[in-house]
């Protein structure tokens, strides 16, 4: 098989293992060359349960499999799950023509799978705190014009973007974000705690926040449990207090909607700060 075989191949299983549905998702993953933003080979490879072992080689096919791959073995950080990811991509419902904005974007693949959905009619404005990564992203990315890609934390933007993938985990939603996300938008957040012992890794879930057509209201959803790198600079130590004794009352909540005006906390707040809310109430 050609290394083009080997991608569709690999797009076809993470579209199967993922359920994807937004069109041109799987197309993406057969196109953009994953081993284009990765360092050389031989690779040092992780599959879900598994130990991370090295690769027998530098043959670019052998990273079209459903594992994370280290982008810098020396910090053990690594790309993340293409089929985990895919999945998280696909419930921002990405069209042609969209604005996306993704924190915490690495070495820049999943940008590039996003900005291929969307279309040169649409953007991608990639953000990594960290600058090696930033700078590789920005040399990965160089050939796409609708792909922006900047060092810092995210937590300043400037939207409106129709989607909003944070890829690394947090302890609230930043109002710049909220107020970012345009009318019928999506957001993937990453609730998370740190673990004693795992260094920056922490655990969590992912929640899935909507923007009503009209911008008045924003729903919420969990939709899995994660474990992911902490991200620098936005996380509220206080907050992740609360978020810690949320998730040690209710690991996997049904959340309904999230609040931005002040009200008194409830049975129904799952995680209550000043400013934001998430409610599990019936509405």
């Amino acid at each position: 098989m050609t290394l083009d075989d080997h991608r569709r191949v690999y797009a076809e299983t993470i579209a199967a293992a993922a359920g994807l549905t937004t069109p041109g998702l799987e197309e993406a993953f057969a196109t953009v060359p994953r081993e284009a933003f990765l360092p050389p080979g031989p690779w040092l490879v992780v599959g879900e349960g598994q130990k991370p072992q090295q690769t027998s080689d530098a043959d670019p096919r052998r990273v079209y499999e459903n594992v994370s791959v280290a982008i810098d073995p020396a910090r053990q950080l690594f790309n993340g799950a293409p089929a985990f990811l895919a999945r998280l991509i696909d419930l921002l419902a990405l069209r042609p023509g969209g604005r996306v904005l993704h924190v915490g974007a690495g070495t820049g693949y999943y940008s590039a799978i996003m900005a291929h959905v969307v279309g040169s009619s649409g953007s991608v404005a990639a953000v990594d705190v960290d600058e090696p990564l930033a700078a590789m992203a920005r040399a990965n990315l160089a050939a796409l014009p609708s792909v922006h890609v900047e060092c810092a934390d995210g937590s300043r933007v400037n939207g409106p973007f129709d989607a909003v993938l944070v890829n690394a985990g947090v302890t609230h939603p930043h109002e710049t974000w909220l107020d970012a996300l345009a009318p019928g938008g999506r957001m993937i957040l990453p609730l998370t705690v740190n673990m004693p012992g795992m260094g920056t890794l922490g655990k969590g879930v992912i929640v899935v926040i909507g923007r009503s057509e009209d911008g008045s209201a924003f729903t919420a959803d969990v939709t899995s449990f994660v474990a992911i790198y902490s991200a620098i600079g936005l996380r509220d130590e206080s907050i992740e207090t609360s978020l810690g004794q949320a998730l040690r009352r209710t690991s996997f909540p049904n959340l309904t909607r999230l609040r931005r005006d002040r009200h008194e906390p409830s049975p129904d707040c799952w995680l209550h700060a000043d400013r934001f809310c998430f409610s599990m109430a019936q509405v």
